[in-house]
């Protein structure tokens, strides 16, 4: 008899600290869906996040191919049994979704479902999410529910555990918003101060070698001369201040953490699908990991601003000691051969000194139509 009890308790207990590992709203998401979906063994589960539209901000499954779930189509709208738990913030367990008077039906591509379990996931009095379940892996009385009274508290117990994952997750998002808002303007400040005077001066110059040309052309040479210095001066300054800047995010969370935020941010804000897989890569130096990062950031703007693509995907492997980057785009492609001016269009040339500055490669592939691949291996330490 304590087996039970024990064994149910080892499994919330498991399931709470994996939702405590994350911070990125997604991935808090994606653990809540899969541990409801192990810890009351169904075959289905997902959890909808409303927006204020009738729709749903964010929809996460589990048990749904991915091919499967494409071919589901338009995420689901807030209507039926799912309006109703989120508009009367009341549980649902049903023995046959399909019998239900609300039920409305599902895309054809929609797998089959018949006993269901849901509830809403409540910060306060708001209803932040709603969590379901469908068809338990058990033999169920005739014309009864696969789920529980038990099942419904156990799930009641999640969901409390999961408000509180899900609203520290998008405090964590809000406050590296603020500090990204914060940095950006730190930046600016220091790059006025570190180049302002050198570009005020250059202006100055110029403007007096103008003016000598005509009446005296050996002053004017030297006031050119003098531009052309001060223009060095001014691009060290700025290279001081951006290129040896280290990102405070990578120093909190890391590369890979770094990388998945900022690939997330491009995802929303461009039109094409921007995504990022990583295995088994360790912690890196800190100038490797900078490297990285730039190149990868570098990459990425190439390819959403310059080459049409309509997917781009990073990837970040684990190479031996070291690391792999990859950054592929569908878009128009190049010839990366073709000019020195194309390269350095595409910052291809401060790519490839990162790289090697941190002894690592890169590797260009790339043809017009064909799309690009960038990619960036380091030694690690």
């Amino acid at each position: 008899m304590s087996d039970g009890p024990q064994s149910g308790l080892a499994a919330v207990s498991a399931a709470l600290l994996a939702m405590s590992r994350h911070l990125e709203v997604r991935d808090v998401l994606k653990t809540i869906v899969a541990s409801a979906r192990e810890l009351l063994d169904a075959e289905y589960a997902a959890l909808g996040v409303p927006d204020d539209h009738g729709g749903f901000a964010q929809f996460v499954v589990d048990g749904v191919s991915e091919a499967q779930w494409k071919a589901i189509g338009p995420l689901p709208r807030q209507h039926g049994i799912l309006a109703a738990m989120l508009r009367d913030a009341r549980t649902e367990r049903l023995a046959d979704v399909r019998e239900d008077p609300r039920f409305e039906g599902w895309p054809s591509a929609h797998p089959d479902m018949s006993d269901f379990l849901g509830l809403p996931i409540k910060d306060g009095d708001e209803t932040i999410g709603a969590l379901f379940l469908a068809n338990k892996r058990c033999s169920k009385p005739e014309g009864g529910c696969g789920f529980t009274e038990d099942d419904e508290r156990l799930l009641g117990i999640l969901a409390q555990h999961a408000a509180i994952a899900l609203t520290n997750a998008r405090l964590y998002e809000r406050s590296r918003e603020l500090t990204i808002a914060e940095e950006r303007s730190r930046l600016a400040h220091e790059l006025h101060d570190a180049v302002s005077q050198k570009l005020f001066s250059l202006r100055l110059t110029a403007q007096a070698a103008a003016t000598l040309v005509d009446r005296d052309p050996a002053r004017a040479k030297g006031e050119l001369q003098h531009v052309v210095a001060l223009a060095a001066e001014a691009a060290d300054e700025l290279r001081a201040a951006v290129v040896e800047l280290r990102p405070a995010a990578l120093d909190e969370d890391g590369l890979v953490a770094t990388l998945r935020t900022h690939v997330q941010v491009l995802d929303r804000a461009h039109g094409a699908h921007v995504t990022f897989d990583t295995r088994g890569v360790r912690a890196l130096p800190a100038a490797q990991e900078e490297a990285l990062l730039r190149v990868a950031q570098e990459a990425l703007h190439n390819a959403l601003r310059h080459s049409g693509a309509e997917e781009v995907g990073v990837t970040l492997d684990r190479h031996g000691t070291g690391a792999v980057l990859r950054v592929t785009d569908d878009g128009t492609g190049f010839e990366p051969h073709a000019t020195r001016r194309a390269g350095r269009h595409l910052g291809l040339v401060s790519m490839r000194d990162r790289a090697s500055g941190v002894g690592g490669r890169l590797t260009v592939e790339s043809a017009p139509g064909k799309g690009t691949t960038i990619e960036m291996e380091v030694p690690g330490g």
